[in-house]
């Protein structure tokens, strides 16, 4: 998979804005680019669902749906790569199929981005009444 990942490089000029500024701001290695992109379009639905669920005063600590998306992605890749660091370390039954022992690191791969999309929605609603960690989202976004 790290080949893959190696082989396609991503021009930060072809991703939204939003995306890029959350990367750029949060100085994700260029070795993640290619995974950042892909979660941040395969996950495009479930993160919508998530925003158009939140109340609007949670809605308003950033200033639109592409800031928080990316905010969401960016942290999922890191969970992601978190939880890939960890997989040669699992306790994985030895009687497990291949096909099951992929089937079982691929929910609990599921479980993490998912979680952080959570995450992010609780971040949100905190940050409505918390003046610090609002500015702290928005300053990701301000233009340098």
């Amino acid at each position: 998979m790290s080949e893959i990942i190696e082989d396609q490089t991503i021009d930060l000029s072809e991703v939204s804005a939003e995306l890029r500024q959350v990367i750029e701001f949060d100085e994700v290695p260029e070795q993640m680019f290619q995974m950042v992109v892909s979660i941040h379009e395969a996950g495009e639905e479930e993160v919508r669902k998530a925003w158009d669920e939140l109340p609007a005063s949670a809605q308003n600590v950033v200033d639109n749906f592409e800031q928080f998306h990316a905010l969401t992605s960016v942290s999922q890749s890191f969970a992601g790569v978190g939880l890939l660091e960890e997989f040669p370390t699992l306790n994985i039954p030895e009687n497990m199929t291949e096909e099951e022992t992929n089937n079982y690191k691929a929910q609990l791969l599921d479980q993490v981005l998912f979680n952080c999309i959570k995450d992010m929605v609780k971040q949100m609603k905190k940050a409505r009444r918390d003046p610090i960690l609002k500015r702290d989202f928005n300053n990701v976004f301000l233009k340098n």
